[in-house]
């Protein structure tokens, strides 16, 4: 049953993205030029959309329908990886004028050299955890200095 809903649930968001115009690199490099910000209504009433539904399902339902997990707040706190991430990924997306919802549904209205895009979007997600793994690694192998 899960499945079917996440697939439902992708559907839409695609379409949605599509029906807006959000799907096409132009109209996104546009907002972030502050030339059109169409992209920001579309942000915002998909934030309040969410916001209630998730503000309603938590009140009525003591557990997620799709996993059967209950509900618990996941905090992150501001640090420096964020703010190192989110750069990078501003860049990146200023670079390429597509986040990666948008470049999904782009492929789905035919926008095919987007894939270019999300072939990077793969490598650089892949670099980022090989570099974590392999810096984890490193630090839980250090000798530990003897003390006389």
């Amino acid at each position: 049953m899960v499945v079917p809903v996440i697939y439902i649930g992708g559907l839409l968001f695609g379409f949605g993205l599509a029906i807006s115009g959000m799907a096409r690199p132009e109209v996104v490099l546009d907002f972030l030029q502050f030339e059109d910000f169409g992209l920001l209504f579309v942000m915002g009433g998909a934030a309040v959309v969410t916001g209630i539904t998730f503000t309603v399902a938590t009140r009525f339902l003591h557990r997620a329908p799709l996993t059967a997990t209950g509900y618990t707040r996941r905090l992150k706190s501001f640090d420096r990886n964020v703010v190192i991430g989110g750069t990078i990924f501003g860049i990146g997306w200023g670079i390429s004028g597509i986040c990666p919802g948008a470049a999904y549904a782009s492929v789905g209205i035919g926008n095919y050299p987007i894939l270019w895009a999300v072939a990077g979007m793969f490598l650089g997600a892949y670099a980022q955890g090989y570099w974590r793994t392999r810096r984890s690694l490193g630090t839980e192998s250090t000798p530990e200095t003897a003390s006389s």
